[in-house]
């Protein structure tokens, strides 16, 4: 495991229990899961890569536009579909069939018992099995530079 891998999930496990929040990013006091990526993100880099214009909970839906996965692929590198999970890497989620890819998380542990830290809406941040259902809703992966 890389160091910048290894050193995002030690500041993603920091944010566990922040209350949910819609467009915050602050440790602690609240936090979306865009919020906690972009927390992440602060600490391992200083400043974030561009400001995060206003957005819905539906992330663009009605228009279909992947916005979401258009800004992770600006700042984040991809990872190949054949490559396996590794921890440390951002999971982007399409949480409905034909819906735009609205959701990410910080694969934590891998091997027996995979696991991934997000900010689950009404609810906070927290580490959750990486299990069946939440791998099939997986559309892309991703590395911190």
């Amino acid at each position: 495991m890389s160091d910048v891998a290894e050193r995002s999930v030690t500041v993603a496990r920091q944010w566990i229990g922040t209350p949910y929040r819609h467009q915050s990013a602050v440790k602690g006091a609240g936090a979306d899961c865009l919020g906690l990526l972009r927390g992440v993100w602060r600490e391992l880099y200083g400043e974030e890569p561009e400001a995060v214009p206003a957005y819905t909970a539906d992330w663009s839906e009605p228009e279909g536009e992947e916005r979401l996965w258009q800004a992770a692929a600006r700042h984040l590198r991809p990872v190949a579909r054949f490559e396996p999970f590794a921890t440390g890497q951002v999971l982007l989620f399409r949480l409905r069939e034909g819906a735009v890819a609205k959701h990410v998380g910080l694969v934590a542990e891998i091997a027996d018992r995979a696991t991934f830290i997000h900010a689950y809406s009404g609810h906070a941040v927290v580490e959750s099995p990486l299990s069946a259902p939440w791998i099939r809703r997986v559309v892309a992966r991703f590395k911190f530079p």
